[in-house]
């Protein structure tokens, strides 16, 4: 079986395929202070509730954007999996797809890898937004290359940044609101929050797509993409584990090309 990592600035998400489907997958809060041994202790548990052990998982694919967290996930690997993880972004792994954009090795591996699980699921030319500490908005020509982005701050985000920087705003959750002229400070800021990233979603999709000059799909991923896709009808279709699958379908473009 195969562990996939996706470590992101905020979470990191572990799921295990077992060669024909994503058996389990878990979250962890992003923390670049912990061991190799840590993460162990974290996921012994949760394997044992679904029926399994490391000795289960013969290989595994990580892809970061916080090159903190990278040394610790790959002696996870060696020393609980007994393996050489491939790494996105190494020289040596094989994404299939073009990055036509000035400096390719400055793209995040994330949005890489969502790149290559887009293109694997829908056809012509694709929007993906990524709703995570960024919103990334990400292009895919019809050819499967990757083919530029915007990255705006992401919800959250924004409402901590509130939140830390005028002293009567409290800290509030990203939450739907009923109407959007709020009554209150905290309804007032959830509005802001909330429909001020339905209009940032759909103004700049709108962009994106007039610049670009095609018929362009958008698909919704990340943490706060349930919170978004229905309430707009600029996104197409939501799919929270694309870039897992992008990583399951990296590996098995990888496997065998590099000894465990």
């Amino acid at each position: 079986m195969l562990l996939a990592i996706d470590a992101g600035n905020t979470n990191i998400v572990f799921a295990v395929h077992d060669g024909k489907d994503i058996r389990c997958e878990w979250r962890a809060v992003t923390e670049t202070t912990r061991t190799a041994d840590e993460y162990a202790v974290l996921l012994q548990p949760l394997l044992q509730l679904n029926g399994l052990e490391f000795a289960d998982l013969h290989s595994a694919i990580i892809a970061t954007v916080v090159p903190a967290a990278l040394f610790d996930l790959r002696q996870l690997c060696r020393r609980y999996l007994n393996c050489e993880p491939l790494v996105v972004g190494d020289p040596d792994v094989d994404l299939g797809i073009g990055v036509q954009v000035d400096r390719p090795e400055a793209v995040g591996a994330d949005r890489l890898v969502n790149t290559v699980a887009a293109h694997d699921r829908y056809k012509g030319a694709l929007v993906v937004v990524d709703f995570g500490t960024a919103t990334t908005f990400d292009i895919v020509g019809e050819n499967g290359d990757y083919e530029g982005g915007v990255i705006a701050p992401g919800a959250n985000l924004s409402a901590e940044a509130l939140h830390k920087a005028a002293a009567m705003l409290p800290r509030v959750a990203v939450a739907r609101t009923q109407s959007v002229i709020g009554k209150d400070t905290v309804p007032a800021m959830q509005s802001g929050l909330f429909w001020g990233y339905i209009g940032l979603i759909e103004g700049l999709l709108a962009r994106i797509k007039e610049e670009y000059g095609k018929p362009m799909t958008v698909i919704a991923t990340g943490g706060l993409a349930k919170v978004f896709h229905k309430q707009t009808a600029a996104i197409d279709h939501l799919d929270p584990d694309l870039t897992i699958r992008g990583l399951i379908l990296i590996h098995a473009r990888n496997a065998g090309k590099r000894p465990a």
